[in-house]
């Protein structure tokens, strides 16, 4: 079992080593019984890397924010003026889609489709109007767009941020005071998170000196996602609550943890509720592909050695969160990060090495494409791989097209948003390919692409 030095000098050798091959720009914090085992930051604040981040600097939470609004509306609940089994449409009569009680909107499983799917409708309002729609515009949407829903109430689980964003409107129209100050008078208040606040920072400037800045990588450098042409449509998305928007630093984050697990703020009993997988009309526990269930803003997993783990991601261009708490063994994990990475396969072993070290395991090495890829290939065979591709039925991510540019392979691509992607090609194998910003591998094999468990033919 790795002692408590032993984590500390692990974490930060996976977080330095992560920065070095610039997949790594934020904070970290880890904690068991409350002590603080492992802590620090790499990287900047701002762009330009001129300003240092410290270890009180603020952070978007992104999707973390998800488990404050569960809170809110679980202290909504207490006062009666709520059940979980109320339908929404009890609230807000115009939302087309019956039968969704607070309950699916808190386990994702009410069928409300999400807004990105319809992102454009809060982008014309803001280039069109010069303004930025507010959380309350959310019944306008759904009534405008009328989407299809993905499911029947309780069929599936689907994500769908737009749940969020009513659970926040109805905080407030039954709490009568706006969300954000709702948060901060029932939760940060009293939870002595006096650095966090949920607050809209594109739409009405920002109130913190040490603020980390969203930052994309584009066109060969490092910019604000608000001054990115591909990413600044994040802020025509800056009115909305719920689903994120909340900001905070990993000292506060610890904070929340402690009061928690005191339960000085939610109940035990609450947290139970929150913790309990959601069962899906067919009578099974919701389970994803990891085997993790979901309850009230809440992954849940089971460890065999360490018990009740229950967390949440969060992630918006340049944004990277991850909050993850061991219920039966008093650990806390954070991880904060502002900046786009550069290397996915690195990104990912940061935090999945931190995540070993706080389970008492040796983490895997920090790694690129580059450092996995074989070195002086032979190229020779690479023009049989170059053409077109057929599309598979039901996949998110399609390969339409490889070829040869500079003498390395490439390849176009559309991703699960419809977004057209190029990216080189780096052999890891024989015949075997991957990339840098995704893990998808991809093998060639007589005159067919594999990926994904599809196997696509060259036309």
């Amino acid at each position: 079992m790795l002692q408590r030095m032993d984590k500390k000098t692990l974490m930060e050798s996976l977080a330095r080593k992560a920065y070095e091959k610039d997949s790594f720009n934020g904070a970290w914090l880890y904690a068991e019984n409350g002590e603080i085992v492992s802590k620090g930051t790499f990287g900047w604040l701002d762009p330009e890397g001129v300003i240092p981040i410290e270890e009180d600097s603020i952070f978007q939470l992104a999707s973390v924010s998800k488990q404050f609004t569960a809170a809110a509306v679980m202290l909504v609940v207490r006062t009666g003026l709520l059940r979980l089994d109320d339908e929404i449409t009890k609230f807000f009569p115009e939302i087309p889609y019956p039968g969704v009680t607070i309950r699916h909107l808190l386990t994702h499983t009410g069928g409300v489709p999400d807004y990105f799917d319809d992102a454009d409708w809060f982008v014309d309002i803001w280039k069109k109007e010069n303004r930025v729609p507010g959380n309350d515009e959310i019944l306008r949407f759904l009534c405008e767009t009328g989407t299809k829903p993905y499911g029947a109430p309780g069929e599936k689980f689907v994500y769908s941020n737009t749940g969020y964003n009513l659970l926040a409107l109805l905080v407030e129209r039954l709490s009568g005071v706006p969300f954000e100050v709702f948060l901060q008078e029932n939760i940060f208040g009293p939870a002595g998170m006096s650095s966090t606040r949920c607050c809209h920072i594109r739409r009405d400037g920002v109130p913190f000196e040490n603020y980390a800045r969203a930052t994309v990588y584009e066109d060969g450098r490092f910019v604000a996602d608000v001054d990115s042409e591909e990413a600044r449509d994040v802020i025509a998305f800056d009115g909305l609550n719920g689903d994120d928007y909340v900001y905070t630093n990993i000292f506060d984050m610890l904070k929340w943890d402690r009061v928690l697990r005191a339960g000085s703020i939610l109940t035990h009993e609450e947290q139970r509720m929150m913790y309990t997988p959601v069962t899906l009309n067919s009578g099974e526990p919701y389970e994803d592909e990891d085997g993790d269930g979901y309850g009230f803003g809440w992954a849940i997993t089971k460890d065999e050695a360490l018990g009740l783990i229950v967390s949440h991601s969060g992630g918006m261009p340049g944004v990277h969160t991850w909050f993850k708490r061991f219920i039966d063994t008093d650990r806390v994990l954070v991880i904060l990060c502002n900046r786009e990475e550069l290397d996915i396969r690195a990104h990912n072993g940061l935090f999945f090495g931190l995540l070993a070290v706080a389970k008492d395991k040796q983490p895997e090495p920090v790694v690129t494409i580059e450092d996995i890829a074989v070195p002086d290939p032979d190229r020779s065979g690479w023009e049989s791989f170059c053409g077109k591709y057929e599309h598979p039925e039901g996949a998110d991510f399609i390969v339409d097209e490889v070829y040869m540019k500079d003498g390395e392979l490439y390849a176009k691509a559309v991703d699960e948003d419809g977004d057209a992607l190029e990216f080189r090609l780096y052999p890891i194998g024989e015949g075997e390919f991957g990339r840098k910003c995704g893990m998808i591998r991809l093998a060639f094999r007589e005159g067919c692409l594999v990926y994904d468990d599809f196997t696509c033919k060259k036309l």
